[in-house]
């Protein structure tokens, strides 16, 4: 039974913890779909794990759509989530109501996702007032990697720790249904957690949220570059990929494959 957005919410008051994993196309999705994760992002990450590029910011609309839609036709139970790319909803309030409601529309998505903290705070406003549900994102927002610069821990002193309370109380006013914390210290994490009524989800941000989110490459060691501290990999399939290709051509090579129980 597919899992609905009130399901998610519900989460956060019975004290159940929330999963969510990145995806980006067809085969995957079914496999995070039928492990029974509650959540699928097809993530602007795309632009590193799929595209090989260094950052997010050259992801598209266009290609977002394309990806979720692949995802959207695959999952029968997680909930789809569309990852509003680089300068898809900071330019106008239409623009995010536009390209939200393409993730809804085209792709078949279920919500939508957004960095930032007060400055999109109009943004989430006019998107859920088009009936488009809001997950927002503050802390390490890698579309704001050169004015952070780099990818590093936020919030660590008094003053950034208070903006990112505010922040999170503000987006939640705002009508975000949840909202996602990356590479902020626990401790943090913990308090905004406790004092917002809609759902966490933590990337690096401690044990405390009310769930947590990996992209699907790193948790399955398929991506070799930059590796955070708060990734953990549940499987090395590069190196089972490498093996099986291997012994392929070794077999090919040798006159091995295909044999009579693979011939016509």
């Amino acid at each position: 039974m597919k899992i609905t957005v009130q399901d998610f919410l519900s989460k956060k008051q019975t004290r159940q913890k929330i999963t969510m994993i990145t995806a980006y196309d067809y085969p995957f999705a079914r496999i995070v779909d039928e492990a029974g994760i509650d959540v699928i992002l097809v993530g602007d990450s795309l632009a590193m794990v799929v595209q090989g590029l260094d950052n997010t910011l050259s992801a598209t609309m266009d290609e977002m759509i394309y990806h979720a839609k692949m995802v959207s036709r695959a999952s029968k139970n997680s909930i789809v989530i569309g990852d509003m790319p680089y300068l898809s909803y900071q330019v106008s309030l239409e623009d995010a109501v536009r390209n939200g409601g393409r993730f809804l529309k085209e792709a078949g998505a279920q919500a939508v996702k957004l960095e930032g903290g007060r400055e999109v705070a109009g943004q989430i406003k006019a998107m859920t007032r088009s009936e488009i549900l809001v997950m927002a994102h503050i802390g390490l927002t890698p579309q704001a990697l050169h004015r952070m610069g780099g990818y590093k821990v936020q919030g660590r002193t008094e003053e950034a720790a208070k903006r990112l309370m505010e922040d999170a109380k503000i987006l939640q006013d705002s009508g975000a249904f949840s909202l996602l914390l990356e590479a902020i210290p626990a401790e943090l994490a913990a308090a905004i957690t406790e004092e917002l009524t809609i759902p966490t989800i933590g990337i690096g941000a401690g044990p405390h949220c009310d769930g947590q989110v990996l992209v699907i490459h790193d948790l399955l060691g398929l991506f070799e570059g930059f590796a955070p501290r708060f990734v953990k990999k549940y499987a090395n399939l590069k190196d089972d990929a490498i093996i099986a290709l291997r012994q392929y051509k070794e077999e090919v090579e040798k006159g091995i494959f295909p044999g009579k129980e693979h011939s016509f």
